[in-house]
């Protein structure tokens, strides 16, 4: 099949890769978000899909909107007869969603209906599911809730990252939505409606969200950082200033108060509404990465100061 690929971020590589190499179809095209301003020096670059698409020669449309009449005009020019979608980033209009013979169809990283919406992996972490997956869905205009093709199952390590079990999905997931494409080219595959029961929402992570309460227990800690690891970065405040933290581990000791932190020798405490939790490595603001040790050391941090 003639294919138009939608995606934006890194995980949407390994599904592009996939449907570059399959000698069954051809990627006409590709639509992404626009070049971006990105990191500390505000660089404006291109997507990983927009860079991945250059390499191969592959069009690459950027609309900022894809109701662009412009976007429109061009997509009826390459009249594609899928359009397989992977974190593209923007609502697909009506428009656009009916001139592909097959339609749209979405690679999403949850076992639907559950956490539909921005940031599947990272809600399925902070809530402590065990088990979560990837689906294959058509898309239509409401949010992730059109009708099956196929799922796959992926369960949730308890030193899992959002980054680590993403990348699991987005490499399991590329084998799963070229199937489907195989599927649905053959005509074999037919799309079975969402259950009505189970319905969970996964909104985009903000970085205010990402902010450490410490006044709740041990676990909700640990899973909240592990959900926003490594993007947008759990982080909590240090002497008036933001201190980005990474993973944290459970401890033994007990009596500190909340943000209270107790420093050893090899190791950083901090108190929470139960045991401490221990750091792992710290951002402090303008540095690199480094164990929460070589931290307090270089910052001459003392038991009992708190982190807010």
């Amino acid at each position: 099949m003639r294919l138009l690929f939608a995606g934006t971020p890194r995980a949407a590589l390994p599904s592009l890769q996939a449907l570059i190499d399959s000698p069954r179809h051809e990627v006409v095209a590709v639509l992404t978000r626009p070049d971006a301003p990105v990191g500390r020096g505000r660089r404006v670059e291109r997507s990983p899909v927009a860079l991945l698409a250059d390499e191969h020669g592959i069009d690459v449309l950027t609309p900022r909107r894809p109701s662009e009449p412009r976007f429109l005009d061009r997509l009826c020019e390459l009249a594609p007869d899928c359009a397989p979608v992977v974190a593209y980033g923007a609502l697909v209009p009506r428009a656009a969603l009916d001139i592909p013979a097959h339609g749209w169809i979405n690679l999403h990283f949850s076992l639907l209906p559950e956490w539909r919406g921005a940031a599947p992996v990272q809600a399925a972490i902070r809530h402590g599911d065990e088990l979560t997956g990837a689906s294959v869905f058509q898309l239509e205009e409401g949010l992730d809730t059109g009708p099956v093709y196929g799922v796959l199952t992926e369960r949730i390590g308890p030193r899992d990252t959002a980054g680590e079990l993403l990348h699991r999905l987005a490499e399991a997931g590329a084998g799963l939505l070229l199937s489907t494409l195989d599927g649905i080219e053959d005509g074999v595959l037919v799309a079975r409606p969402q259950p009505l029961e189970g319905v969970s929402l996964a909104p985009k992570v903000t970085v205010d969200d990402a902010r450490v309460s410490w006044g709740v227990p041990p676990l909700p800690v640990d899973r909240l950082v592990r959900s926003v690891t490594p993007e947008p970065g759990a982080w909590s405040e240090f002497r008036g200033e933001r201190l980005k933290l990474g993973p944290v581990q459970g401890s033994e000791v007990t009596g500190l108060a909340p943000g209270e932190l107790l420093v050893e020798k090899h190791r950083v405490l901090v108190g929470t509404a139960g045991a401490a939790v221990e750091l792992g490595e710290v951002q402090p603001n303008g540095r690199k990465r480094m164990p929460a040790a070589d931290w307090a050391r270089g910052a001459r941090v003392r038991s009992g100061e708190r982190l807010a």
